[in-house]
């Protein structure tokens, strides 16, 4: 299986990948921090860097299975005044849509915040599933928690993947398990019509599921009450808040985790942080506490990229 890697980071979907594939052949990838770089190279340093995905040339790229990316969360400034394929212009999907026009690869993978879901009352979404829909694909959609893969964070991102037109892949998404809790939280769609205003529908509803909750400790007025009342020296909480990438995920301030040892308010540790993303221990070790925070933070958590990778595995 070959694939082509797009704004990958630290490499979360190359070491998904790795653990179902682990003969597969990363034919390029396409990254520009300077920090991330340098821990990609550390872990994947026969990988190409096709470097500004702005800048590729896909005839350039040798031909591959799966294209995989998690795509900057911009304003889709220009989302809605236009139609399909052109509203995309001007963002970083449109390099992805972009290079799916000219590769046509078998599926591909992408993620983002769920916030996608109800931008400019969703009409952002749909602009990207009407792409899709215009470029050959049939596209699915779910919204997942990385607290139902086997990491305690709260951690919600929409994945969307593609399937090429008359190829014979079936159908992933919904992934569900044992649970109810994780059966009502979560959903799947695939779209195979033109009926985007119904699709839109369905992805503010399940956006705004009350279900889809942020569990934190440490609230902008202070200290919670769970930790001013707790009985003892050592307080933790159960599922992290979610991991930003602001350059301080791991500090003290109005939306992040935090954790109590021995009346000390700390904040996590970027080993922790690793853990909480599904990373091996030390995989961010060279750059600052700064950096490991900012790029554990813009990462795909490992563990929800390699179960998806799964259901995918024979289809692609």
């Amino acid at each position: 299986m070959k694939y082509f890697s797009m704004f990958s980071g630290i490499g979360g979907f190359e070491l998904g990948i790795q653990k179902i594939f682990p003969n597969a052949e990363c034919v390029g990838y396409s990254e520009v921090d300077k920090y991330a770089i340098q821990i990609y190279k550390k872990h994947f340093g026969g990988h190409k860097n096709y470097g500004d995905a702005t800048k590729i040339n896909p005839d350039t790229i040798p031909d591959f299975d799966l294209l995989v990316g998690g795509f900057p969360c911009q304003a889709f400034s220009i989302a809605g005044k236009r139609r399909g394929f052109e509203d995309t212009r001007g963002t970083m999907f449109f390099e992805i849509a972009r290079i799916l026009k000219r590769k046509q690869p078998r599926m591909f993978l992408l993620e983002n915040v769920k916030g996608l879901l109800n931008h400019d009352k969703g009409n952002t979404f749909t602009k990207i599933l009407q792409t899709i829909d215009e470029l050959g694909y049939d596209a699915e959609w779910q919204v997942l928690n990385s607290k139902h893969f086997g990491v305690p964070q709260n951690r919600e991102r929409v994945f969307i993947i593609g399937h090429l037109r008359g190829t014979c892949s079936r159908q992933v998404f919904p992934i569900r398990k044992n649970d109810k809790l994780f059966d009502e939280e979560t959903g799947g769609n695939c779209i195979k019509t033109s009926n985007y205003v119904k699709v839109r529908k369905m992805a503010i509803k399940q956006l705004n599921n009350p279900k889809h909750s942020n569990n934190r400790v440490y609230s902008k007025n202070g200290i919670s009450p769970a930790l001013n009342t707790a009985q003892g020296g050592n307080r933790q909480p159960k599922i992290a808040g979610t991991l930003t990438g602001g350059g301080h995920s791991g500090g003290l301030h109005s939306d992040m985790t935090v954790v109590q040892s021995n009346f000390r308010i700390r904040r996590l540790t970027p080993l922790e942080c690793e853990r909480l993303q599904g990373f091996p221990n030390n995989w961010t070790k060279g750059l600052s506490d700064t950096q490991r925070y900012k790029t554990l933070g813009n990462a795909v958590t490992v563990n929800v990229i390699e179960h998806i990778i799964y259901c995918m595995r024979l289809y692609i």
